[in-house]
């Protein structure tokens, strides 16, 4: 029986967000709460340093499911490689481990970015773990898109990269998250669909969205030419999503035109 002590209980469920003072854990705290169930934020700011293992066992105790957000794209060696490590130790020591969902990002075995080199070992840990675990990878946030598709522009002038985005509200995402956490534990490592939003769009198509969306003039676009394996990957499209991937939430246009999309 999850979290519930008596049958005359209202069952509920414990869940550790890992990351949880994040941009994706807190969505996920949020969300857990929203339905009624117990969250657990588990970062620094709370005591728990997935690094060193410092609090993490106290936070896993009568945990049912974690969802591991906790990410850093400038050291990723330490918190999503080692971290999702100490992680693993911590959950295979519970006398019930729990259901372990995973954060990754889609087509990140296919991109030589060093952070995606972390996240595709913290995977291979997980998968080889022998633990119930769901790695769930998603597309990039809006946030992020709309972080470079400012970028791109200086002045009247939009570096145009050639490349696609499907980019997914992290708001949408997180939801998917929690639904794995509350469904039935897989018996191993398995993969679930990929998660990506409904649109998809060039970085030049976001970058102009961005400015009609704020009533400023469009710009003259400089195409960047494709150097390097790393734009090379993006180029071939390695960022998108599978055909069988999970499609959802507002898309980027949509996400631009919403009043509260900051704190999203």
């Amino acid at each position: 029986m999850m979290g519930g002590q008596d049958d005359d209980e209202e069952l509920f469920v414990r869940i550790v967000v890992t990351g949880g003072s994040g941009g994706l854990g807190s969505k996920v705290v949020a969300r857990v709460r929203e339905l009624g169930h117990v969250a657990i934020p588990a970062s620094r700011r709370w005591g728990v340093d997935l690094t060193t293992g410092q609090g993490l066992t106290a936070a896993l105790v009568g945990a049912d499911a974690v969802v591991h957000c906790a990410s850093n794209p400038v050291r990723p060696g330490r918190t999503d490689v080692e971290g999702t490590v100490q992680l693993l130790g911590a959950i295979a020591a519970m006398p019930q481990p729990a259901h372990l969902v995973h954060v990754s990002i889609v087509g990140c075995d296919d991109n030589p970015l060093p952070y995606y080199r972390a996240k595709v070992r913290a995977e291979n840990a997980v998968l080889a773990s022998g633990l119930p675990v769901t790695v769930v990878r998603a597309t990039q946030f809006h946030t992020l898109l709309d972080t470079i598709a400012r970028m791109a522009t200086v002045g009247r002038t939009r570096l145009d990269l050639d490349f696609a985005v499907q980019p997914v509200d992290v708001c949408w995402y997180a939801r998917e998250l929690v639904d794995h956490a509350l469904g039935t534990p897989p018996t191993g490592p398995v993969r679930a669909r990929e998660i990506a939003g409904p649109e998809q769009l060039t970085v030049a198509a976001a970058a102009e969205a961005v400015r009609s969306n704020e009533g400023r003039p469009a710009t003259r676009g400089l195409r960047v030419p494709t150097v390097g394996r790393t734009l090379r990957a993006f180029a071939d499209g390695s960022n998108l999503p599978g055909p069988d991937a999970r499609l959802g939430g507002p898309g980027f246009s949509e996400w631009l035109a919403r009043p509260a999309r900051a704190a999203s």
